[in-house]
């Protein structure tokens, strides 16, 4: 009788697919930038009993006294301010689970499907293969589509609003004569200049390996 077949064992990975399994570097690189920065910005937070001292708090005499007090608690109380602002921010998606669902999904959309998605080999998706032009169309498109065509952009605008005035207020009304102000003043006075700092920085320089390997 024939003895039977015996089966050659490969112990080497079967594909290639395998080894990709799992975080890309690129974007374990954004992970921990974008950490990093909002531990450091949470580090210079100032005190919340320093932003809440009723004793401070006083009538502007004239809309030039207001505008000088808001840059001035800006400059002072900047991450308290953002924190405000992405507290709000987050409070006014929680409660429309609709819009979460849909900017959670436009967000991780671009990072998986184009930011951090490695150029070879190309998105194949319902068994038809997509160029990088055409994933970046459809990205694109649908972005337009859930901000300006769904209640996100709504949602996004009414919060950024809701939190702007109640910092304004808040800045406005705050006299900043105890505040340190000596070192605090920033070369950049928008409200957003933090944004455009080291949190912007730390976001191009883990995007901008992904993005120059598709150029």
């Amino acid at each position: 009788m024939a003895s039977p077949a015996v089966l050659p064992i490969n112990s080497q990975p079967t594909t290639d697919a395998t080894q990709q399994i799992g975080p890309t570097p690129a974007f374990r690189s954004f992970i921990n930038r974008i950490s990093t920065t909002v531990q450091t910005g949470f580090a210079n937070r100032r005190p919340w009993s320093e932003l809440l001292d009723r004793s401070a708090f006083s009538k502007p005499e004239s809309f030039s006294d207001a505008t000088l007090r808001i840059r001035k608690n800006y400059s002072y109380f900047r991450i308290n301010y953002l924190s405000l602002l992405a507290i709000v921010l987050a409070f006014s998606l929680i409660t429309n689970p609709f819009s979460l669902f849909l900017l959670s999904g436009l967000l991780a959309a671009w990072l998986f499907l184009y930011l951090f998605r490695p150029s070879d080999p190309p998105l194949v998706l319902f068994g038809r293969q997509f160029s990088e032009r055409e994933t970046l169309g459809v990205l694109i498109v649908s972005t337009v589509v859930v901000i300006f065509l769904t209640s996100v952009g709504a949602v996004l605008v009414s919060a950024l609003m809701i939190g702007l005035g109640i910092v304004c207020t808040h800045a406005a009304f705050r006299a900043p004569e105890d505040l340190f102000l000596d070192d605090q003043e920033s070369p950049a006075t928008g409200f957003l200049s933090f944004l455009s700092g080291g949190a912007t920085n730390s976001v191009a320089a883990a995007v901008a390996p992904a993005v120059a390997a598709r150029v």
